[in-house]
């Protein structure tokens, strides 16, 4: 505690220099001169404030690679090795039945002994598996690394781990879980909750190198909040006007309108109860509307009306295009919205940083970074929500 209030009269004393540099600076002729370096957000004078939170990082998040390149970072939550990073990033694919059935053993052969779970209940066998995407066609003989496959490696602290196991991943929260083989990582400490107004100073992985972390602060910018799929929230239907009624020209394959059984040449008659003649009619229906939703939709069907019940979807092809804040943010993360709860903060970012802790002044973890959105915005999943899928995915991997 008195480690803390020390860390926050330093940062109030970093505060008065660029407040006093400011202000002295706008005495000279050449005002656009910019701040000195060392008092900049990345500086030295200011990240040094943040050096007890610089080592919880340090001891509680790993960072992972593809070969000797970052590519995101991670939340260890276990002494043995389980770690919580963003699938996307680690491009993760499930295993296909057939490389399941590939990897069962031969019949007759006696199977091993399953290994006893902590609470000393008997392992059952595993569900889904998962893999990193490896090139097709390899000439015989060609190592994986050097074909431009995946290949993982952790580095917590000082220890690096060459074998990552793939355990579980959560595509609704783009989280996954891997494990590592260690025995003494020190565990993320998750704060009780991730209740913190805006303006609240947070602290985050910077750079990085083989021994020492650096850290990035800023603040939270917004409060937290639903992040729904960019696109238009549709049907899935293509419809015609014929004789002054909209007809069903194509019905998109597992799409909502599909699985509630609309069918080619249905008639649209009423959605949500309202009358449907024009296609802005069904737009206007649907503004505001999530992926997910449910409508009532009926149609004329061999002169007889057909209730259905229709679950929207984003429209293929609809998705968000680039624009110019885009253009300007640089990297930012592949998948950035349709995220039940995000918290967010402004600190520098880039794809590749993601996954790792966000930790409040006491150093305890308030949300894990899940998306670079763009130039000076960043999600977090809620610690609430973090501890729910950390939970579930330890039990999943004993099941």
């Amino acid at each position: 505690m008195e480690k803390n209030g020390k860390s926050l009269r330093n940062l109030l004393s970093v505060k008065w220099i660029i407040l006093f540099t400011g202000i002295a600076g706008s005495h000279l002729l050449f005002a656009q001169q910019s701040l000195e370096t060392l008092y900049r957000l990345t500086g030295d004078a200011v990240t040094g404030v943040f050096e007890p939170q610089r080592e919880v990082i340090q001891n509680c998040s790993a960072v992972i690679y593809n070969k000797r390149d970052e590519i995101a970072y991670g939340v260890v939550i276990s002494k043995d090795g389980y770690i919580l990073t963003k699938a996307s990033e680690i491009q993760i694919e499930e295993k296909s039945e057939e490389e399941a059935k590939d990897k069962a053993e031969p019949e007759g052969e006696k199977k091993s002994e399953d290994k006893a779970k902590p609470d000393g209940k008997e392992k059952s066998k595993p569900g889904k598996e998962f893999k990193l995407p490896i090139p097709e066609g390899l000439p015989p003989g060609t190592k994986i690394e050097d074909a431009g496959a995946i290949v993982l490696a952790v580095r917590v602290d000082k220890q690096e781990f060459d074998e990552v196991k793939i355990v579980h991943i959560d595509k609704k929260w783009d989280v996954a879980l891997i494990k590592v083989d260690a025995q003494d990582l020190t565990p993320a400490e998750f704060a009780p909750d991730s209740k913190l107004e805006q303006g609240t100073w947070v602290v985050v992985n910077g750079a990085t190198s083989r021994t020492k972390r650096r850290v990035l602060a800023g603040i939270i910018s917004a409060q937290a909040r639903e992040i729904p799929k960019d696109g238009v929230v549709g049907l899935g239907l293509v419809l015609e006007k014929v004789k002054d009624k909209l007809q069903v020209k194509d019905v998109s394959k597992g799409g909502g309108a599909d699985l509630a059984g609309v069918k080619v040449n249905d008639i649209i008659v009423n959605l949500e109860q309202k009358k449907v003649a024009e296609l802005k009619d069904i737009a206007e229906i649907l503004v505001g509307k999530k992926p997910g939703e449910e409508v009532k939709l009926t149609v004329k069907r061999a002169g007889k009306d057909v209730e259905l019940t229709v679950k929207l979807a984003i429209l293929a092809g609809s998705e968000k295009p680039m624009d110019r804040n885009d253009q300007m943010s640089g990297d930012f993360s592949e998948r950035r919205s349709d995220f039940p709860r995000v918290i967010q903060h402004d600190i520098l970012a880039n794809s590749n940083t993601m996954g790792g802790p966000v930790l409040n002044m006491k150093g305890q973890v308030v949300g894990m970074n899940i998306a670079r959105a763009n130039r000076c915005e960043t999600y977090a999943i809620p610690v609430e929500e973090l501890q729910v899928i950390a939970k579930e995915m330890l039990e999943h991997s004993f099941k």
